[in-house]
């Protein structure tokens, strides 16, 4: 495995909720939220605010950091990365990021992983981006 890229991010929730205040979570949700994440985001409660403003700060927080992983091999826009959460089961996964391109050019890009830690007033994210693997590498 290359690591093409490592990114981090620190997101002060207080920093947010001011962005929510002038602008409106529905209107930060349509910004930097992918059609799918969006979706989901739009099916959580409106009653339950502190959960939509958790789900909106995590997004934030993993696409600033994927964007430092990947730069400058490519400049993804905030719609086409895709944090897939943890899901419960035997048979559950870790959280994953799924960047989709809308072209082919540029660096061969791998795995994203990401990892995404809470406490207090802050959230924290690593992502690290594996390059491609060549076929002299298999």
């Amino acid at each position: 495995m290359s690591i093409l890229g490592i990114g981090v991010d620190v997101l002060h929730l207080p920093r947010l909720a001011s962005f929510i205040h002038r602008r409106t979570a529905q209107k930060l949700a349509s910004r930097i939220l992918s059609d799918a994440e969006l979706a989901t985001w739009e099916n959580i409660p409106s009653t339950d605010l502190p959960r939509r403003h958790r789900f909106l700060a995590v997004r934030w927080s993993v696409k600033e950091a994927a964007y430092k992983a990947l730069y400058p091999y490519a400049r993804p826009t905030w719609k086409q990365l895709t944090l897939h959460g943890l899901q419960d089961g035997p048979l559950g996964r870790k959280p994953a990021l799924e960047y989709h391109r809308h072209d082919a050019t540029g660096c061969d890009i791998g795995k994203i992983h990401a990892s995404v830690s809470h406490d207090g007033e802050y959230v924290y994210t690593t992502v690290l981006v594996e390059g491609a693997l060549a076929s002299a590498d298999v």
